[in-house]
């Protein structure tokens, strides 16, 4: 007599895999006023970019030895905070302006599909993974980040209170960073903030995080990859920017997006934006499943990825804004 064994679907989650390049390597990180400001202000953008994306890509092949080094470019629009102009107007001079520098683009993205991609709510599905790391001595008195929106890479400064009768007032303490070198370098980072009709609105930090996890292909949502390029084969571009992919491949012979290691030019107003990125990375709980793919299939390729997901992301930072 045979036994038949009956097991659910959902026992079995299943995490895709997804294509990856040795590099993504991010040529813009414009706002709408910087288009606004015109293509010859794009084009010192992409002028200050050429010399610093040939450097990544030098140190991409120095990393992955006699392998050909599989690079991917993309450049990000931020349709999220403000939007202007069209598709049908601003992707042409991008890819022009692109083209002209010898910056060819493979990869376009919207900044708000890192908040809603499709159906997914990415970005919430992101928050919901923040696990705070508890600094040393905390009481678990201070609310936590689900509620306020804020996020800290150590202990911030007590609140004052008035004191008590027959009490003497709690001195000032400054606050402190969790792994300070001697000295810390203390960052409270907004996450979001709500607007008075109840909306949503995510912080430019945290959309920022949500975009680096996608380039280095750990965005998952019920097992399922998020983010994944749409092939452009039309002739021209939408007028509406909700019409547009969240992300598109403009090169059908591009390596792929998602990548082992992440690096963006960028202007050094950024700076601190990215010095956020950091904190809300080293606090987010990534799909271990979808971090085991990337850690064993770059393993294999000899290029290993550092264990810290924050460790995997690079910058280059010009002068001038």
């Amino acid at each position: 007599m045979t036994e038949a064994v009956f097991r659910e679907t959902t026992a079995e989650p299943r995490t895709q895999s997804v294509p990856l390049a040795h590099l993504s390597l991010e040529l813009g990180h414009l706002y709408m006023e910087d288009f606004e400001a015109g293509p010859g202000h794009l084009r010192r953008h992409l002028a200050r970019v050429r010399p610093w994306a040939a450097a990544a890509r030098a140190a991409a092949a120095d990393r992955a030895g006699t392998t050909r080094p599989r690079v991917s470019t993309c450049f990000l629009i931020d349709d999220y905070f403000t939007r202007f102009s069209s598709p049908a107007e601003l992707v042409p001079l991008l890819l022009a302006e692109a083209d002209r520098a010898g910056l060819p683009v493979d990869y376009l993205a919207r900044e708000s599909g890192c908040a809603v991609a499709g159906k997914v709510p990415v970005a919430e599905a992101v928050a919901g993974r923040i696990v705070e790391e508890p600094p040393p001595g905390s009481y678990g008195n201070r609310p936590a980040a689900a509620e306020t929106g804020w996020l800290a890479n150590g202990v911030r400064s007590p609140t004052a209170r008035a004191p008590q009768a027959m009490r003497k007032a709690t001195a000032w303490q400054p606050p402190t960073e969790t792994a300070a070198r001697r000295h810390s370098v203390f960052l409270d980072v907004e996450l979001w903030d709500d607007t008075p009709d109840g909306q949503r609105v995510w912080s430019c930090p945290f959309l920022a995080a949500v975009w680096q996890l996608a380039r280095l292909g750990l965005l998952r949502h019920q097992g399922d990859a998020v983010l994944e390029p749409h092939p452009h084969t039309d002739s021209g571009f939408p007028d509406d920017w909700d019409e547009l992919p969240a992300l598109i491949r403009l090169n059908p012979r591009a390596a792929p997006f998602a990548a082992y290691r992440t690096c963006s030019v960028l202007p050094n107003r950024f700076l601190p934006v990215e010095h956020a990125v950091r904190v809300i990375l080293d606090q987010t709980d990534v799909e271990p499943e979808a971090l085991r793919q990337v850690a064993e299939r770059s393993a294999r390729e000899g290029v290993p990825v550092p264990p810290s997901v924050a460790d995997r992301i690079s910058y280059l930072f010009y002068e001038g804004s």
